[in-house]
């Protein structure tokens, strides 16, 4: 039996998928001090004025932005809204902020915001990472595909309108 090697193909079966194939990271430059930023991204309350698919999303009671606390949040694609649980994995204040979906023992997905001081702004880094396949976000590589595209694009949009947020917010 001779070994081959194959190419990836959109209709790959799950089993044969690598969950780490699946990430992406952006970038904006936003017109505040890292601190600042920090703030408004560690505060997951307000996501929802930037993100086009998450809203109504709260610390548990007594919660905050520090590792170990829990949050839930809703979001919606394509007329469906569902409920998630996300886990507070990095608080690293001014630096960096991180959660997973389904928590940081049996999570699904890990988002990471990460600021980086640029002039008299920071630049911005938004990034995704599936951590493990689960048949509820797609069967094939296509299916995960398509995922990591539209999150891409949410992403993309997450950051430009924080960016525009912060430029038209007066500070004081």
């Amino acid at each position: 039996m001779s070994a081959t090697t194959t190419t990836p193909s959109e209709h790959d079966p799950f089993e044969v998928l690598d969950a780490s194939d699946f990430s992406f990271t952006r970038r904006a430059w936003v017109a505040a001090v890292p601190a600042q930023v920090y703030d408004l991204i560690s505060d997951v309350s307000a996501i929802g004025r930037w993100s086009p698919n998450a809203s109504d999303v709260t610390f548990d009671q007594d919660a905050g932005p520090r590792v170990g606390a829990w949050f839930s949040g809703r979001n919606h694609k394509d007329g469906k809204q569902w409920t998630t649980r996300s886990q507070v994995v990095r608080a690293d204040t001014g630096n960096s902020f991180a959660f997973v979906v389904g928590g940081a023992e049996d999570g699904i997905v890990q988002w990471s915001w990460t600021c980086h001081p640029q002039g008299r702004g920071t630049i911005v880094e938004q990034s995704w990472q599936l951590l493990r396949l689960d048949p509820v976000l797609g069967t094939t590589r296509g299916d995960l595909d398509a995922l990591r595209d539209y999150m891409t694009n949410s992403a993309e949009t997450t950051l430009l309108s924080l960016a525009q947020w912060i430029a038209e917010t007066p500070t004081g």
